[in-house]
């Protein structure tokens, strides 16, 4: 990778959508429901590199993504963007991506089953000029210079933008059963590695990425195996506070993998820098809390709590100093 240092992904800030009085000066793109990731492009000739945001290499887990590479040989570029499965009625789908995430070497019945799209919305380096200084409209004309297109047929694409129209977008990727929307102001730099409020997140459901403290055993079907997980949110100074526990969202293999994950990290004591609730703790398994993953929930109660999570999937994307409450 020659000459091009790594540049960790500029992140978003939670919040409300821009104003109408002032939406003129916003780009409005669809939240992703994937993995975020970094590809890097060596004008040398070197292997694509793809990187998580914790700077973890998944070009081996999806080759596919480095076939359009052949098409910029002999250049320099770095794009920013999301490593989507989509479902069987073409949504961007976390579900599936995940038989993809935790596979280094996926088979050809995998590749073939669950194959996967980088949507690219960001462009950080042309031909040895970083452009992270630039304005978000000059890098967006830079990168739909690219030719890449706005269909994921070729394992690369650009998704479009809505400019100057927040609800319109809202209500498209509603309508479309996407997460979200991403507000980018369009005279912002980028920051890399910063969460900015120069992008504002909004979603139509509540996440929240949470660390597995625990687990407590299953009865009925479950006997014998997970019950729920006992998660936590690290606060401020990095305690890990006990945030409730989840028993709803998990297919039959994510109960078999996490299972098999959590038997190697086993611990005599509750790895939560609180107390929790004797209900909880009784018949808990406590685990060394190493992974990370995310939940969808109603609300957070007045004593902290998540209510109602359902679980989403592991995050091996993010590590647990990347796990902070949501707003």
């Amino acid at each position: 990778m020659t000459g091009t240092s790594l540049l960790r992904p500029m992140l978003a800030t939670a919040g409300p959508l821009p104003g109408a009085d002032v939406e003129h000066r916003w780009a409005f793109e669809m939240k992703w429901d994937g993995v975020r990731a970094v590809v890097y492009l060596d004008a040398a000739g070197g292997p694509t590199r793809v990187l998580t945001r914790n700077d973890r290499e998944v070009q081996a887990t999806y080759p596919e993504l480095g076939g359009p590479a052949a098409v910029f040989a002999g250049r320099d570029i770095v794009l920013d963007g999301e490593v989507v499965a989509f479902d069987g009625a073409g949504r961007p789908s976390f579900g599936e991506l995940q038989a993809r995430m935790h596979v280094r070497a996926p088979s050809r019945t995998l590749l073939a089953k669950v194959p996967v799209s980088l949507l690219v919305f960001d462009l950080l380096r042309l031909d040895g000029e970083l452009l992270v200084t630039r304005s978000y409209d000059e890098r967006r004309e830079l990168l739909l210079g690219l030719g890449l297109g706005t269909s994921a047929d070729g394992c690369w694409a650009v998704p479009p933008a809505f400019e100057g129209d927040g609800a319109e977008a809202l209500a498209v990727s509603a309508a479309q059963g996407l997460e979200g929307v991403v507000a980018k102001r369009r005279d912002s730099t980028y920051t890399p590695g910063r969460r900015s409020p120069s992008w504002i997140k909004v979603k139509h459901q509540r996440m929240q990425v949470v660390v597995v403290g625990g687990w407590s055993p299953g009865q009925g079907r479950r006997a014998g195996g997970i019950g729920s997980l006992l998660v936590g949110v690290p606060d401020e100074s990095g305690a890990l506070i006990y945030a409730g526990h989840v028993g709803t969202g998990f297919s039959a293999a994510a109960l078999d993998d996490l299972a098999g994950r959590l038997r190697a990290s086993t611990r005599a004591t509750s790895p939560f820098d609180d107390e929790v609730p004797r209900l909880h703790a009784r018949d808990a398994q406590w685990v060394t809390p190493r992974l990370v993953g995310e939940v969808v929930f109603a609300e957070w109660t007045r004593d902290g709590r998540l209510r109602h999570p359902s679980w989403r999937g592991l995050r091996p994307d993010k590590t647990l100093e990347d796990v902070r409450r949501e707003s």
